[in-house]
């Protein structure tokens, strides 16, 4: 028997507003001076799209913590992607490498949601073709779990337990006019869409 509950699809609700997020990259910037002795030797690399205005964010925040500029890039890893040939073509975006490179650095990899872990193994595919850095650790906003690959990241935000039927929307004002993240089901516009649609405007008489 199926439930009203089950059949219903959830809309997102929100878990982090912009306050817990100014938040989370403070805290995340903290830590990494602790773990990284200063972060004398880090390099920041945020991968497209949402990563890249993270990594602005904690760029920021670790040059007020330090008092020193931490070298800031971005990573495109479309071409390294195990799904590249099962989705619809993507446009190339740009992968900017500091001045000074990577090699011996302690990169820090910045994502916005660490989900299957495909996307950070692209990302470490797409590093050992720029240079070899000392070590290389990741940062997230939010870890959903649901690993495909043993990968972990060094710094999360939130831990954010979910289902596989639902999906986590990271929504930051550079890019979407307002930060937050919100959760719900996957399908919930789709199926909400369907259910409109299928909807009469008029009661069906029977003939």
């Amino acid at each position: 028997m199926t439930t009203d509950h089950e059949t219903t699809p959830r809309p997102p609700h929100q878990v982090l507003d912009g306050t817990d997020i100014a938040r989370v990259i403070t805290r995340i910037a903290h830590e990494i001076v602790e773990r990284a002795k200063g972060a004398e030797d880090v390099v920041l690399l945020g991968i497209h799209t949402r990563g890249v205005h993270l990594a602005r964010r904690l760029h920021t925040r670790l040059a007020q913590i330090t008092g020193r500029e931490i070298p800031l890039g971005t990573l495109d890893i479309t071409m390294y992607r195990d799904d590249l040939r099962l989705k619809p073509a993507r446009a190339l975006e740009h992968t900017e490498i500091p001045a000074d490179g990577i090699d011996g650095r302690l990169v820090i990899l910045v994502d916005d949601v660490l989900f299957s872990g495909r996307t950070i193994r692209a990302a470490l595919d797409a590093l050992s073709d720029i240079g070899r850095p000392r070590a290389v650790q990741l940062a997230v906003l939010v870890d959903r779990g649901h690993r495909e690959l043993p990968i972990r990241a060094d710094y999360v935000g939130k831990n954010l337990p979910t289902s596989l039927r639902e999906a986590v929307q990271v929504r930051l004002a550079d890019t979407d006019g307002v930060d937050a993240v919100l959760v719900g089901d996957r399908d919930y516009a789709a199926r909400s869409s369907q259910a409109l649609a299928a909807r009469p405007s008029e009661p069906h008489l029977p003939e």
